[in-house]
């Protein structure tokens, strides 16, 4: 066959192929501009039909629904009627009701940032699938360590997923580090020696491996603890106060718990900003208890990191610019598309168990010609181009006007705190200073009314059971889509209802209008 006839038969196969355009190319923006706007018109009749922060269905019908039209939607019509569905179906953090989560309504600049990005699908594991896209990363990074109050001469750092992945990355490297240094061993080459029956630091190579954190940290500190081979186990939780912040006597007792019983202090995780009430751990104190254990500090900054955009805030990180790694996440409180997760390590040295060679993607030849790679900085081969649709906000809006929407969010807390405190049917979990929320979040709960005769273990029962049911019942009527957690302890009396409020458009009556519809839930349940 000659060349002439294999491209007619090509064409010819491709040509009943609905939908078969591509994004990129000199022709790319064409193809994407009628898809673009019927995207644009579907989002908003999705919007228009779901009338609020979530459909009002429970969750068999919401199923049922997705799977008639998943099954009917064919051809051209099918992404127009599936993102239809989408809008219909999501949970909107644009909306002010909406304020369960650390799941951020993102700006339009950097959706539209990220638009460019899925058109171009540049790949960050090699300079010749991201040439602009990897200078711009390393740049951003550079911009972002300073943030931290690192040097960014001697920082390294790369763009996560999340706050999950970037956990696994600095207990990973603390694991590699100070037990590779105690064991005189390569971990990442011969894995986690067993534990033998040292005493005390000096006989650390046979010592059991701990990482330290509070009973408020993130579950992925476990998590990462499991895939790192150390095991759950390994992980010791510190006692905290009653803002959920730990306590500094509790983790000095603790690491001198773990020198007497012969194990090795590896890690110590602070968090700065916990899911539920945003409180941030002693940072300098954890730093100073580290250099003098010899272990490990990572901070875990996913939530409380949007801070340093703040001139307020960002004094309550005093202490991040100490810890030998730092996670980040710009889709929590900086408002981007997910994911915009951040690493950083303060020593770029620190970073020399993680790299690696592949010669398809970055050969000696090709760094020693000026061909840079980010392959040895990730635990992950093929990666977005995240680091574009920070850029392009930070360009856009400033540190200065990032830095007024946090503010706004933390003044709509404080408004919103206050408003529980003073309602005879709510009750706010303490917070710190005068009843303040830290950053962006704050517990509460309803109130039931008292039953003659009922003892306090039965009163607190009924309240947990009323407060997971309003929230339910609002899900269910679509009204509001509200947080539940629990507080550390024992026994029951520890539900409470959250609010993270991450809109920086929305107002203190509609935070109240939210709060209403909370009690009117209560009642509801009450009465059923």
């Amino acid at each position: 066959m000659t060349t002439e006839a294999l491209g007619a038969a090509v064409e010819e196969l491709l040509r009943p192929v609905i939908g078969a355009a591509l994004s990129g190319g000199a022709g790319g923006a064409a193809a994407l501009e009628p898809l673009v706007r019927e995207v644009l018109a579907a989002l908003a009749e999705g919007a228009v039909r779901r009338g609020g922060p979530v459909a009002a269905a429970s969750p068999a019908d919401l199923a049922g629904g997705v799977a008639d039209t998943f099954g009917a939607a064919r051809g051209t019509e099918a992404l127009g009627r599936l993102t239809e569905l989408l809008a219909h179906g999501s949970a909107d953090p644009a909306d002010p009701a909406c304020a369960a989560h650390l799941h951020c309504p993102p700006l339009a600049v950097a959706v539209a940032a990220d638009l460019a990005v899925s058109a171009l699908n540049p790949s960050q594991d090699s300079w010749d699938q991201a040439p602009a896209a990897t200078v711009l990363e390393t740049l951003l990074l550079e911009e972002m360590a300073g943030l931290v109050g690192y040097d960014p001469a001697e920082a390294a750092g790369v763009l996560t997923s999340g706050g999950t992945e970037s956990n696994l990355m600095g207990l990973m490297l603390a694991r590699d580090r100070v037990l590779g240094a105690a064991t005189g061993r390569q971990i990442e080459l011969t894995g986690v020696p067993r534990a033998g029956a040292g005493v005390g630091l000096g006989s650390a190579a046979g010592a059991r491996p701990r990482i330290l954190a509070s009973a408020a940290a993130h579950f992925s500190v476990q998590r990462a603890a499991a895939l790192l081979g150390l095991g759950e186990d390994a992980v010791i939780p510190v006692a905290v106060d009653s803002q959920l912040r730990m306590k500094t006597g509790a983790l000095t007792a603790a690491l001198e718990r773990c020198v007497e019983r012969g194990q090795l202090p590896v890690a110590i995780v602070a968090t700065a900003g916990t899911t539920d009430t945003g409180a941030i751990d002693p940072l300098r104190e954890c730093a100073e208890l580290a250099a003098r254990y010899g272990a490990w500090l990572h901070v875990d900054a996913a939530y409380g990191g949007g801070a340093l955009l703040s001139d307020r805030l960002a004094p309550l990180l005093d202490g991040i610019e100490l810890a030998d790694s730092v996670s980040l996440d710009w889709h929590k409180l900086g408002w981007q598309p997910a994911a915009a997760g951040i690493f950083l390590v303060r020593k770029s040295e620190t970073y020399a168990s993680l790299a690696r060679r592949a010669v398809y993607l970055n050969p000696a030849d090709d760094e020693e010609a000026g061909y840079p790679s980010l392959l040895g900085l990730s635990l992950r081969t093929t990666r977005r181009a995240d680091a574009f649709k920070i850029a392009v906000t930070l360009r856009t809006l400033g540190r200065e006007g990032l830095g007024r929407l946090v503010d706004a969010c933390h003044e709509l807390a404080v408004a919103g705190a206050r408003a529980v405190a003073a309602h005879p049917r709510l009750e706010l979990h303490g917070q710190a200073g005068a009843g303040e929320p830290v950053l962006t979040a704050f517990l509460f709960r309803y109130v039931p009314a008292a039953s003659a005769g009922a003892s306090a273990d039965a009163e607190a029962v009924r309240a947990d059971e009323v407060n997971a049911a309003l929230r339910r019942r609002l899900l269910r009527e679509g009204g509001a889509v509200v947080g539940r957690t629990e507080l550390p302890g024992e026994g029951p009396g520890r539900v409470r209802l959250k609010l993270t409020l991450l809109n920086p458009h929305t107002t203190v009556v509609e935070v109240e209008r939210l709060l209403a519809a909370v009690v009117a839930a209560g009642v509801a349940e009450e009465s059923a």
